[in-house]
């Protein structure tokens, strides 16, 4: 063989047999090389970039060449379309394996149940012991004002917006992200429930419901506890709810309610101030809310609890003192019972 072929045949050879390495090169990187490992969780910040995720994968050892990586999801257009949250990668998972999980699987995610007419910080304390978000970074953003600017909030925290239900957060979300969530659900319920002409501002029905919430268990007096607060606004009467006067010194409250507490003028004590409280004192559910914007019509002006987590309504100061003498000063019948356990005239 002359030099001429020799030359030819190693420059059409080398160009071949260079894309031949390479090509093996890659296969080799997306299939053969395989996470060697336990099993380990990999998490995705919200609007974390593609260069971050990378190099967070091959840190952890998770992908043996970022740079295949990266052409690979650019060749297929992956580079916006992971999903944000935590995920299971498991031992012997391919390039191509984790690709799959990142772009597919749902990520592992915590339940948790917001009950109804629990705080602010109640709510933080929940998802603090359940690993969603910590307390502290909770609680912050529940008051951070640019934040409730953000999301619509015409007040100074989220009180009263973080709707009561079920919820699937990834692994230590971040509080921004929980609170999001809870204000996009409690959107859409109140949609469903708003129409019905009311004398009060949207936000007006959000306080009084958080009010209604803490003042009774049952579903059935709603609407009549509503009701009354309605009669006292039209009087003018004050509030006078006990739950508004817990609400206002709530971070020092330590469980027993005193004369001297119904006494301390805070923006949320309703024996002290007239109308509404400065803003909801709990997170109200549907029926709640239901029951503010279509409360039951009477003439009751007071209700004082039977023990059992329902209430007897009275129209006139003096009937009310002759109940609250049967139901608070006796105290037979101030053993407490629940609700539930009652046959309910009204369902």
């Amino acid at each position: 063989m002359n030099m001429g072929k020799k030359l030819f045949l190693f420059f059409v050879m080398a160009p071949l047999l260079a894309l031949s390495l390479a090509g093996g090169k890659i296969y080799y990187d997306l299939s053969v090389w395989t996470y060697s490992g336990p099993e380990i969780v990999f998490s995705i910040s919200p609007g974390e970039n593609f260069s971050k995720i990378n190099g967070r994968l091959k840190n952890s050892n998770i992908i043996s060449n970022p740079k295949v990586f990266h052409h690979y999801c650019k060749l297929r257009g992956y580079l916006t379309s992971f999903r944000t949250g935590s995920f299971k990668i498991p031992p012997r998972a391919n390039m191509l394996k984790v690709i799959d999980i990142l772009l597919k699987d749902p990520g592992i995610t915590i339940r948790v149940t917001i009950p109804e007419g629990k705080n602010i910080f109640e709510i933080g304390k929940l998802l603090e012991s359940r690993g969603v978000t910590p307390y502290k970074e909770f609680i912050k953003w529940t008051r951070n004002p640019k934040f409730m600017q953000e999301l619509g909030i015409p007040a100074a925290r989220v009180e009263g917006y973080l709707f009561p239900n079920t919820y699937n957060f990834s692994p230590k979300s971040s509080a921004k992200q929980v609170i999001r969530a809870m204000v996009k659900e409690f959107r859409k319920n109140y949609k469903e429930i708003v129409g019905t002409p009311s004398l009060l501002s949207d936000h007006e029905v959000v306080i009084l419901a958080s009010i209604v919430e803490k003042e009774t268990g049952a579903a059935h007096e709603r609407p009549t506890i509503a009701g009354v607060f309605h009669n006292r606004l039209k009087k003018p009467m004050r509030l006078q709810s006990d739950p508004t006067t817990i609400y206002g010194i709530y971070e020092t409250y330590n469980g027993n309610l005193r004369k001297k507490h119904l006494q301390t003028k805070t923006p949320y004590n309703t024996y002290r101030i007239n109308g509404l409280p400065k803003g909801p004192i709990s997170n109200p559910g549907k029926e709640s809310l239901k029951a503010v914007i279509q409360p039951t019509n009477h003439k009751f002006l007071y209700f004082v609890s039977k023990n059992d987590g329902t209430h007897i309504f009275s129209r006139t100061y003096k009937d009310h003192r002759k109940a609250v003498k049967k139901w608070q000063k006796t105290r037979a019948n101030r053993r407490g019972r629940s609700w539930r356990n009652l046959k309910k005239k009204t369902q």
